[in-house]
């Protein structure tokens, strides 16, 4: 599959979930998908709002690189697995300590 555009498209919030749209441009034609985030997940404070739509684009992106010439399935959960994993990867870092300088004499 030659380079693909995603462009995020907005949601919907459903009883259960939100829906996060994104389309895909790619070989010549556009093709949407539907990525689902789990409500309970912003309710624990497992996923933050402003982050769900980053979190849905970088799960799309993994699918695309993984299908090799095919698309992914039109309708993809995100998981504990995926929030976890941004989790961990956009956690702040630890400060760095400075090394102590001894006084000049």
């Amino acid at each position: 599959m030659s380079a693909a555009h995603v462009e995020y498209v907005g949601f919907s919030t459903q009883e259960t979930k939100r829906e996060y749209r994104l389309r895909v441009q790619a070989d010549g034609g556009f093709h949407d998908f539907t990525l689902a985030i789990a409500t309970e997940a912003f309710v624990a404070h497992r996923v933050r709002y402003q982050d769900a739509p980053d979190i849905c684009f970088l799960k799309l992106q993994r699918e695309l690189a993984g299908c090799e010439g095919a698309m992914p399935a039109a309708y993809l959960s995100i998981t504990d697995a995926d929030l976890e994993e941004y989790r961990l990867a956009h956690a702040p870092k630890p400060p760095q300590r400075r090394p102590k300088v001894p006084p000049a004499t």
